[in-house]
């Protein structure tokens, strides 16, 4: 059973009723509660818990952690986001949600700024499938429309995805890159762009169906880091004379 941990800062359910109403369990318990019906093993960890919620214990079990911040990005401990980067690099997956592209972790993973334009209008999105073949969009028609959601416009200062799975267009006209995958070390990270914290994005099947497929594509393929460093020759290598 893939062990899924899911983790967000929990600071705008307790700041705003329109999310607390929206998602009464945290933007984590929705995400989790989907993720339990499906079969996995999915937990929680907050920002106010004792290391973040990411104890050694819970990112070592971790086969997938899922990643919503947004308010609070700087107040992640650098130690955590090490232990994180380091956990990705050995095999563990990483998904990223919507306000996450700020967080250290993503940000460190990527080595560039991931800025973007952006504009809270209550407006119509459409995700594009334009990768069609690809396991994160299965069962997924050719494009997620929300009625209402954050505008994410280009330019997207991220390296270019190894993979493009969604492209965005927004109802005031920008277009923006929505679903991109990334491998690191060992590890894979989708990073998908909606979940505006005062829209039910997270309780549109579609969007439930795209995480859980991600949790599947990105779970650990089972096999050690390679060794690097100095090695021995596998061969007797000849010594040749001049």
């Amino acid at each position: 059973m893939i062990k899924v941990t899911v983790w967000n800062e929990n600071r705008h359910e307790k700041k705003n009723p329109v999310v607390s109403e929206i998602y009464p369990n945290g933007i984590h318990g929705a995400i989790a509660g989907f993720l339990n019906e499906e079969g996995f093993d999915a937990g929680t960890a907050t920002l106010d818990e004792p290391e973040h919620g990411l104890t050694d214990e819970v990112l070592n079990s971790t086969d997938v952690l899922v990643w919503w911040g947004h308010l609070a990005h700087d107040e992640v401990s650098d130690e955590i986001v090490h232990k994180v980067q380091q956990r990705v690099l050995d095999g563990m997956g990483l998904i990223v949600l919507h306000s996450g592209h700020f967080s250290k972790i993503f940000k460190t993973l990527m080595g560039t700024s991931c800025d973007l334009k952006w504009r809270e209008a209550d407006e119509k999105e459409r995700l594009w499938v334009v990768n069609p073949s690809h396991p994160i969009v299965e069962d997924i028609g050719e494009y997620i429309e929300l009625e209402k959601e954050e505008m994410y416009g280009e330019h997207f200062d991220i390296p270019a995805p190894d993979e493009l799975i969604f492209t965005s267009w927004f109802e005031g006209g920008e277009v923006f890159r929505s679903g991109c995958t990334y491998t690191r070390g060992n590890g894979k990270v989708f990073y998908f762009r909606p979940g505006h914290e005062t829209y039910p994005t997270y309780h549109n099947q579609d969007i439930q169906r795209v995480i859980i497929n991600a949790v599947k594509w990105a779970q650990p393929v089972k096999r050690n880091r390679p060794v690097y460093g100095n090695a021995q020759p596998l061969e007797k290598i000849s010594i040749k004379s001049n």
